[in-house]
């Protein structure tokens, strides 16, 4: 299994990590994939931490460079579901309080779909998917 998993929709990307535990080994080859979502203009995306139990601090400062980068540019970043380990993380670092959280990947891609038109999926959103390595 790979580490992550980017799968594009209707104008976001949907970055999952399958990974138990996210570290600083695993930070930099995150922040490539994400860099390369930049490169494509992508603007919002959906990071899906339902698998993830940890992350560390190397890791979450990916994920705050990356979210500033992409309110520069009228973007965001939603995060789903982390684990309670990783959800007490970013409490603890007090950047809980700047990312968007949602209980399900379906929740993450509705609140893209009414916050922007151009980003209408059909059915339950998952339909347009395709999965990119």
């Amino acid at each position: 299994m790979n580490g992550f998993q980017r799968q594009i929709a209707n104008g976001f990307v949907i970055e999952t990590v399958n990974l138990d535990q996210a570290t600083i080994n695993e930070a930099m080859q995150f922040k490539k994939h994400l860099e390369l979502d930049l490169e494509l203009g992508y603007k919002n995306i959906i990071i899906d931490l339902s698998i993830c139990n940890s992350l560390d601090s190397a890791f979450i400062g990916v994920l705050v460079v990356t979210l500033k980068q992409l309110l520069r540019l009228g973007g965001s970043i939603k995060i789903v579901k982390p684990g309670l380990f990783s959800k007490s993380m970013l409490n603890l670092t007090g950047t809980i309080e700047i990312f968007e959280l949602y209980e399900s990947l379906e929740a993450a891609i509705y609140s893209i779909d009414t916050t922007n038109e151009d980003t209408r999926l059909t059915n339950d959103g998952l339909d347009n998917l395709a999965i990119a390595q």
